[in-house]
């Protein structure tokens, strides 16, 4: 309800005559008004307000002051430790409800708030407790009443404050106590180094420990966390386990047990353990690892717990919990935070909700909020999912454990994300060796008078009457363990990971990978694929693709590029191999040429032709994905982590869009074998190719993955023929390792008449990393080297214009690059040949500058260069020029 200051008597005598006559006729809250007044008639409810006069206008008040508390009650909660708490705002006053101090003692029917009548004193004081303490909420503008009503009866009725037996007090200060004593242990060993200490925001670990043991409580097996590197450490090793005497081996740097590649920092390592809980059995933790790019773990979290959802099954959202922690100025100013969310409700990529831990240490590095956020809160873009945020006072343990149990709760009942908001601070600069006081003089200031929450909520405790000696047992047995460990020596801890990988080999294995398929299971597959359902009515265009791709099989070719993808993904998945296909109009493709999902044109309904030829528990699946790449990259990637049996593909609208996702690509799915000894099997699908549609639209900018490639980290292959991509596809599942595959793929070539392939090329032979053709002619008089479409520009011509002396060779595979088949074929031709690098790219993108010191190497000669000159955009965005720029490239390459 609304004020109703403008309301007079007179016509609430008339509301109620109207309700009295026909409930009906009056809206429901008008109807739950004059209700509780005829609730109200006798009993304890006799001195309720009459109805009519200023007493009715009073109650109707009290109704929309509890409504006002609900909604915007945490403008006056007391949740920052390092500021005085405010006491009232205008929005909350009792005359903005037409109320006065008067009214206090007088009772009011309060219809479901307090579950009866009660004073005005009494409703504010339980108002003020739940929304205006040390926890303020921000939930009415959830759109769902009952998840409003469901929080209020877990807020309202306890003033939301949690109740707390001596023994789960006692363990709550054991976890301060190992949070606080750890930090200080590290200080103590090592001055000096950095390890983004969690002093400040302590409460952090004892949150954790609730926020698990309640989740397993829910049927909860699994918990997949997210975090920056702020109290990595201290999670690491009193929420994971972590021996103590590890983190000391890394902090000695002689931790070189168990460590594979170059390594990374660690306070971006992840871990995994199954941890004991106290209802028996063990719930898995999963840390993943994690750059500074903060938010950037966000989506892979996201992926990693979809993949893990997706092979429990039907329970998978119940069992696997998504468990991200925040900064609040990453949580704020990083947009990914903001496609992650947008991702939580999407088919294709919901995992049953999130629990969102924001650490406000109110401060970005050296960056003071008011110049880190335009929000009122670090935590309004949580709004835009409707979520329910909790923002909490740091040093209030209770309250904080409390709202942590009730937002795993909410999460569990709802399934939807839900925000924790702990209000803190950060007692250090932004490392050890960071200046505080250079910055935030006043702030820190403050910090320096403040105690530790561990000290605090001993006092606490032992004011009430808790035995100091049970309290001092406490500190002294984390000091022991802490001591004793410094005395061990490291071991290796097993990481869980391994064992969905234990069938992978680490490195790239130089082995025979057979990807034919017989020719009679092929032609099976595409009598399947062709088949619609009955009743089903498809676009008679698509239906009409479908028989021509069956008729082209039938008749052993030409096969074009659709045809052949749509084969190598019905060959993987009738042998038992699931496929995830996603990206931003993957269903259909781009370019109309994929129809991997047919929509009946009188219903809408879908039917996925190739569901027909699933086998073994294989699954497809294929997403339309929200208009981004940073976040849906970074969820495929984190898919392929816990999916190493299935075939993951990300495929970008336009190559060049893959440029924003750049942080996925450089700092995991390229590095992230070498840093964190995690492999992925991602494959990323990338239109490439000029055909004069401008500069955002031609290159998915080869320079830079060549730039990124080194020593097998990645292959990138650029298919030149249907069959090509059919065979790496099922390389990519067939070999015996599992690195990313960078495959650019075609845009124009998906109808050119020359690129296709027969059926004999898919039920024979296997990827061929180079393809080295004889020349037109006696004599080879030019060998020219091309990767990719352009070698259809130059076979063209020589056809056209019946060239003699040319001889085309592509290289298929540009890393790793083939050297040793290169030279097996660059030896075939006479030593008085001239060779010649083309490329549609300009000079200083493309691979030339890549490929140009080994082909020196091989050659012994420098080869000659011919494509666009040095650019700073990638192509003309004027189509003629273009046009004139290709024709030109042809013509330069084919004179000798």
């Amino acid at each position: 309800m609304g004020i109703l200051e403008n309301l007079t008597p007179q016509w609430i005598e008339s509301q109620y005559e109207l309700w009295k006559q026909d409930p009906q006729q009056l809206s429901e809250e008008w109807r739950a008004f004059f209700t509780g007044f005829e609730l109200a008639e006798g009993g304890a409810a006799s001195a309720a307000a009459p109805v009519g006069g200023d007493e009715a206008l009073k109650q109707s008040g009290v109704q929309s002051l509890i409504y006002r508390y609900r909604d915007i009650g945490h403008l006056l909660a007391c949740t920052d430790p390092l500021s005085p708490c405010q006491i009232e705002h205008p929005l909350l006053s009792l005359s903005a409800f037409g109320l006065e101090p008067a009214d206090l003692d007088k009772t009011f029917v309060t219809r479901r708030f307090m579950r009866r009548s009660a004073t005005l004193k009494e409703i504010l004081q339980v108002l003020r407790s739940t929304y205006c303490g040390s926890v303020g909420v921000e939930f009415m503008y959830l759109q769902d009443p009952d998840e409003r009503q469901w929080l209020i009866d877990r807020m309202e009725p306890g003033g939301n404050r949690g109740f707390f037996t001596p023994e789960q007090r006692l363990l709550l200060l054991k976890k301060l106590k190992e949070a606080a004593l750890f930090e200080r242990e590290l200080h103590k060993r090592f001055p000096g180094q950095t390890r983004f200490s969690l002093e400040g925001g302590d409460i952090l670990i004892p949150m954790l420990d609730a926020a698990v043991t309640k989740a397993a409580s829910l049927g909860v097996t699994d918990v997949v966390f997210g975090m920056p590197h702020r109290g990595r450490l201290n999670v690491l090793c009193n929420i994971f386990g972590m021996p103590y005497e590890n983190m000391f081996a890394e902090f000695a740097d002689n931790a070189e047990y168990g460590v594979v590649g170059e390594g990374d920092v660690k306070y971006h390592k992840g871990f995994s353990v199954d941890l004991p809980v106290d209802a028996g059995g063990t719930v898995h933790l999963t840390l993943t690892s994690n750059p500074s790019h903060l938010e950037a773990i966000d989506p892979v979290v996201q992926g990693k717990c979809r993949a893990r959802q997706d092979r429990i099954g039907e329970e998978g959202e119940v069992r696997v919990l998504p468990l991200l922690i925040h900064g609040d100025a990453a949580f704020s100013g990083q947009g990914v935070v903001a496609e992650t969310l947008n991702l939580s409700q999407l088919a294709g990529y919901r995992t049953g909700g999130t629990l969102h831990i924001v650490l406000n240490n109110q401060i970005g590095f050296t960056t003071s909020a008011a110049d880190a956020r335009s929000s009122h809160y670090a935590t309004d873009v949580a709004k835009m999912v409707q979520a329910p945020v909790f923002h909490v006072y740091g040093d209030d343990a209770e309250a904080v454990v409390h709202v942590t149990e009730l937002a795993v709760a909410y999460r569990d009942r709802y399934r939807k994300d839900v925000v924790v908001e702990v209000i803190c601070y950060r007692r250090h600069g932004h490392n050890e060796g960071d200046e505080p006081y250079f910055t935030q003089p006043l702030m820190y200031q403050q910090i320096k008078l403040r105690p530790q929450l561990h000290s605090l909520y001993e006092m606490e405790l032992l004011g009430e009457g808790v035995p100091e000696e049970e309290l001092k047992s406490i500190e002294n047995e984390v000091v022991q363990r802490l001591a004793q460990a410094g005395e061990r020596q490291a071991a290796p801890v097993e990481s869980a990971f391994l064992a969905r990988w234990s069938g992978m080999k680490p490195g790239v294995a130089k082995v025979a990978v057979p990807t034919a398929v017989a020719a009679a299971t092929l032609l099976e597959l595409s009598e399947q694929l062709a088949r619609i359902p009955e009743g089903f009515q498809p676009h008679p265009k698509v239906a009409a693709v479908l028989q021509k791709r069956r008729d082209a099989v039938i008749k052993g070719g030409p096969l074009d590029w659709g045809n052949v993808e749509t084969l190598a993904y019905a060959s993987l998945l009738s042998t038992g191999v699931s496929i995830r296909l996603s990206g931003q109009d993957v269903r259909r493709g781009t370019f109309s040429h994929r129809h991997s999902t047919l929509f009946d044109q009188q219903t809408g309904e879908t039917y996925l032709p190739l569901c027909s030829v699933l086998d073994k528990g294989a699954r497809f699946c294929a997403f339309d994905s929200m208009l981004a790449e940073f976040s849906v990259l970074g969820f495929e990637y984190g898919y392929s982590l816990e999916a190493p049996d299935a075939l993951t593909i990300w495929e970008a609208q336009y190559g060049d869009f893959v440029n924003g996702a750049q942080v996925i690509i450089d700092q995991f799915l390229v590095s992230g074998e070498a840093k964190w000894e995690r492999s992925s099997g991602l494959v990323l699908m990338l239109p490439h190719g000029y055909e004069g549609q401008g500069a955002e639209h031609s290159s998915a900018r080869i320079e830079r993955f060549l730039e990124l490639a080194a020593a097998g980290n990645i292959q990138v292959v650029y298919p030149t023929t249907p069959a090509q991509l059919f065979h790496v596809l099922r390389r990519q599942m067939l070999q015996p390792f599992r690195k990313p595959l960078v495959l650019f793929t075609p845009k124009s070539l998906l109808r050119h008449p020359d690129c296709v392939s027969r059926l004999e090329e898919l039920s024979s032979g296997t990827f061929r990393e180079v393809i080295a053709e004889p020349a037109v002619g006696e004599s080879v008089r030019q060998v020219i080297l091309c990767s990719g479409k352009i070698y259809y520009d130059l076979l063209g011509r020589i056809r056209k214009d019946q060239l003699q002396g040319h001889a085309l060779l592509r290289i298929e595979q540009l890393h790793p690059l083939p050297v040793e088949q290169l030279r097996d074929e660059l030896q075939r031709y006479p030593a008085g040949a001239r060779f010649t690098w083309v490329q549609e790219e300009p000079r200083n993108m493309g691979a030339w500058r890549f490929i140009h010191e080994p082909l020196c190497e091989l050659l012994g000669t420098v080869p000659r260069y011919v494509g666009r000159p040095d650019a700073a955009a990638p192509a003309s965005g004027s189509h003629r020029l273009d046009r004139v720029e290709q024709e030109r490239i042809v013509d330069e390459a084919l004179k000798i």
